[in-house]
């Protein structure tokens, strides 16, 4: 008894650092206009401010889980908490544009050297294969739940102090997380102690640096500039050349024949598209909040906690449901529903019921990702060997990273292509009548730019052109959400065919008797 109340104190304190890193995702966002206005800083300025997180987050993930597995894990993690917190400082007492992109990139390395070595911890923690999968279940809910509650956090912050607040709140975060680790979680590393794998970590943390920038920049530079297939190239080169390399090792840092395993793979993917189709919705869903129907950020963040709490029940559920009929129909069934969510959306207008349609979709796409991401978390790790479970743990945590940042890229992509025709063709009969061409083209870049432009035109004007901006938007929306539904179907279907049979459990027991074989 004593040792599984020690178990689930472990895991608290892992979900605790969990939050601390994965909220810092989302709740700068509602920080940014007032960033833009304290700090004169531009749209793409802005962007960076997000950006400069997520870039190096991605990108040494798989350095932060090496380091984990070869000097302890819970000594890289204190480290990388510590960083975090200090990070976290500068950032809140930054006063211009530059020292604070450099502290958000700063924390974003910290990050990638605290959240492989919480998943490799939890991986050690659960010997017993059913609690396991709860605690992924509890670990996951965890990544959900910051998601949805940093805009509220965040809106709060705002409204009562300064933009460096929302950093601010990390450091206290970060002290108890660290003293809580040192108190309770215990030193754990790979007893296989190798070669370091310098030339793999080089190559990889390439490939997927060049990855991570071109999903970032893709949609502002165009994918199909020279810029953005440029980075694919480099793309192509690093990563193939890893695979050759890691091939080549008799002690690589991570084994890539194990994508050979359909489960690992069908289990990785469901990963980046459950995180695709996630971060997409919620992008869409927060404009749509603030732009289409009018609410301050607060009042937008509030409007998730459907989401948050009912993630927060379900995960561990998924897990248990996983554990008892197996992840070949958990994880698709999670996958049609959120796709379900999303072709929900594309019938809904700016002027749907709250308390109804809208929370209907929030509350399915949160079940759907709460089926999909514990028992993916679990086949994953599940089918790598012990000595492999840090490089296991980054490639699964790069996954979700990749996956969020392709979301809001490609669906917000898909989003523009449909928004900023529809803007040219609602505004373009006021040329002449109080509207210039330069302000057309500024009224295609974003809601806000155009609200701005039409607020100039004439009062007799306004209302009609709002109208058809309102319009314009929810064109976007409804197109994003089909795409984004078409992907999630489509996934389900693969990961149906792939995904292994029967319970989790048994699973789990065949391939650790495949692995000692």
């Amino acid at each position: 008894m004593e040792k599984t109340s020690h178990q689930w104190r472990i895991l608290a304190v892992l979900c605790l650092a969990v939050l601390l890193v994965a909220i810092d995702n989302t709740i700068v966002n509602v920080a940014l206009p007032t960033m833009s206005r304290d700090l004169h800083a531009s749209n793409s300025t802005l962007q960076w401010i997000v950006d400069g997180y997520s870039l190096p987050f991605a990108a040494l993930m798989l350095a932060g889980g090496a380091l984990g597995d070869r000097w302890g894990r819970r000594r890289i993690m204190a480290l990388g908490l510590l960083a975090f917190s200090g990070f976290s400082l500068l950032a809140a007492f930054s006063h211009g544009v530059s020292p604070l992109i450099t502290a958000r990139a700063l924390m974003g390395v910290s990050a990638a050297f605290i959240l492989p070595s919480t998943l490799s911890i939890v991986t050690v923690t659960f010997s017993d294969l059913k609690e396991r999968a709860v605690a992924f279940g509890i670990w996951g809910a965890s990544i959900g739940i910051a998601i949805a509650i940093g805009p509220i956090a965040g809106g709060e912050l705002i409204t009562h102090f300064w933009y460096g607040s929302v950093f601010l709140i990390n450091v206290p975060l970060g002290v108890l997380s660290i003293l809580a680790l040192l108190v309770f979680v215990p030193d754990s590393k790979n007893s296989r102690q190798r070669e370091f794998d310098i030339g793999g970590l080089t190559l990889g943390t390439l490939g997927v640096t060049a990855l991570t920038l071109a999903m970032i920049e893709g949609p502002s530079w165009g994918w199909i500039s020279v810029s953005t297939w440029g980075l694919f190239a480099v793309v192509l080169v690093a990563l193939s050349s890893f695979v050759k390399y890691e091939r080549r090792r008799e002690a690589p840092l991570f084994e890539v024949k194990i994508f050979g395993n359909r489960a690992f793979s069908a289990g990785a993917l469901s990963i980046v598209v459950n995180y695709f189709l996630l971060m997409g919705f919620i992008f869409l869903i927060t404009q749509y909040f603030q732009s289409v129907r009018g609410y301050s950020a607060l009042s937008a963040g509030l409007r998730t906690l459907p989401f948050a709490g009912t993630v927060m029940v379900t995960t561990p559920l998924g897990a248990l449901l996983a554990a008892r009929v197996g992840a070949r129909y958990v994880v698709p069934t999670g996958l049609l529903l959120m796709s379900g969510a999303l072709m929900w959306m594309t019938t809904e207008s700016d002027t749907a019921a709250y308390l109804g349609p809208v929370v209907g979709t929030m509350v399915v796409l949160a079940i759907g990702f709460s089926l999909i991401s514990a028992p993916s978390t679990a086949v994953t790790m599940g089918a790598l060997p012990p000595h492999q479970v840090g490089a296991g743990a980054a490639v699964n945590e790069t996954n979700r990273e990749l996956g969020g940042t392709l979301g809001v890229a490609v669906i917000g992509s898909v989003f523009s292509s449909f928004f900023s025709p529809a803007v040219r063709h609602a505004l373009s009969p006021y040329l002449g009548h109080g509207l210039s061409l330069h302000a057309l083209g500024v009224a295609q870049s974003s809601m806000q730019a155009a609200a701005s432009v039409v607020a100039g035109l004439r009062v007799s004007t306004q209302s009609a052109a709002h109208r058809a901006l309102i319009n314009a938007f929810m064109l976007g929306i409804h197109r994003a959400c089909l795409v984004a539904s078409g992907v999630g179907v489509l996934t389900a279907a693969l990961t149906f065919f792939n995904l292994p049979k029967g319970p989790l459990v048994q699973v789990a027991r065949q391939e650790e008797s495949l692995l000692i074989g």
